[in-house]
């Protein structure tokens, strides 16, 4: 693995020929989006950001280490409470049992995650050469063509500190609506729901938990949100007359580190809520405890990723009590479907085979949204 990511990696050299062959890195006097520049010139500095366990990444040892001295501060600030044992209950423990709680960290499930993450890391560098490669500078160069054409010569404004919040705002919202009607489709049709039920599968919630994705889904969730982020940068490359790498990686970044330990906690066994008139607005990561409940009132719910707005408008937000139980992983008649790894790697193909074979439904591969309204 070590020869894999370092410099002098041979598939690295690989990867590089296939963008300079592919044209992703043919220097050019068109304004370059921050995709397509990135692929020019930073390709190699790119694919060591991304890699997991880098700093932006949620389990990176400096952000691990920031989610566990958070929840310390939450131990002491809150005299024990706010931490939820494998029944979804709130338990009180001793610090140690509240950070690091060994029925969780030593469940079944907890070691299925294990293996799901291992294989999400091996699968991201496709992912990121589809991305980086192709898709990316597809979109990014004809959204820019777009916006010639529609609106002349680029205004050249520039990018003030004012202007680089705009920039990063619509780049937020834009990835964050991608998200949720990705999320959505991923609830409410019968295949969506046969891959992602992998995720919801998880019994315990760990900062592993958030990697665990059918392999399948991993194109799903890259393309939505990505090329939402590659259709602001590339608006905004017109708006600026290129020259914004640098403040998109900058955005990025920002954005990645913030979501990477908001991730952790949507993720974790200890509650991190916002006031309760907040999360009608934003999305706290406790409110994601409630969207991997397996109790029928919490079906479906808060599917959004930054913003609760979709949720609002779409009727799926719910605003739990602040201790609320949120027993996690399938109904019981289900999750014996996805306990082992095996399971979680299997199940989905045979489901999808059943749909596609037209099959009747099974409350197995039923989607939340119609066992919602009593569907078989």
């Amino acid at each position: 693995m070590a020869d894999v990511i370092s410099p002098e990696s041979p598939f690295k050299e690989e990867v590089q020929q296939y963008l300079k062959e592919s044209g992703a890195k043919e220097k050019s006097e068109e304004i370059l989006g921050p995709f397509s520049d990135l692929a020019n010139q930073i390709a190699e500095a790119l694919w060591n950001a991304v890699l997991p366990g880098s700093p932006g990444s949620s389990l990176s040892w400096e952000l691990l280490l920031l989610t566990a001295v958070t929840a310390i501060g939450f131990w002491f600030f809150r005299k024990g409470r706010g931490a939820k044992g494998v029944d979804g209950r709130e338990r009180r423990s001793s610090l140690l049992e509240y950070v690091l709680p060994k029925a969780i960290y030593t469940h079944q499930s907890a070691r299925v995650d294990i293996g799901l993450y291992l294989l999400d890391k091996a699968m991201m560098p496709i992912w990121l050469l589809l991305f980086l490669g192709s898709v990316a500078p597809f979109v990014e160069k004809n959204t820019i063509g777009a916006m010639q054409s529609l609106f002349g010569d680029s205004p050249a404004v520039t990018p003030t500190i004012a202007w680089q919040l705009v920039y990063g705002l619509v780049t937020i919202l834009m990835a964050d609506m991608i998200f949720y009607w990705t999320h959505y489709m991923m609830h409410k049709t019968e295949i969506g729901w046969a891959i992602h039920k992998v995720h919801h599968s998880a019994e315990v919630l760990t900062p592993l938990t958030r990697p665990r994705e059918h392999f399948i889904a991993g194109p799903i969730w890259a393309f939505g949100p990505a090329i939402g982020v590659t259709l602001s940068a590339a608006i905004f490359a017109w708006v600026f007359n290129g020259g914004i790498t640098r403040i998109s990686v900058y955005n990025v970044g920002i954005f990645s580190m913030l979501y990477a330990l908001n991730g952790n906690f949507r993720h974790y066994h200890v509650s991190f809520r916002y006031p309760r008139w907040l999360e009608y607005w934003l999305q706290s990561p406790g409110m994601h405890h409630t969207h991997h409940s397996y109790l029928e009132k919490h079906w479906d719910s808060n599917l959004g990723l930054v913003t609760s707005v979709w949720d609002r408008m779409m009727g799926t937000l719910y605003i739990a009590d602040k201790y609320e139980e949120t027993p996690w992983g399938l109904a019981p008649q289900d999750q014996a479907q996805y306990t082992t790894l095996a399971d979680n790697l299997t199940t989905p193909f045979k489901e999808i085979y059943r749909i596609v074979r037209g099959k009747p439904k099974t409350t197995l591969a039923t989607p939340q949204s119609a066992r919602n309204s009593g569907s078989e």
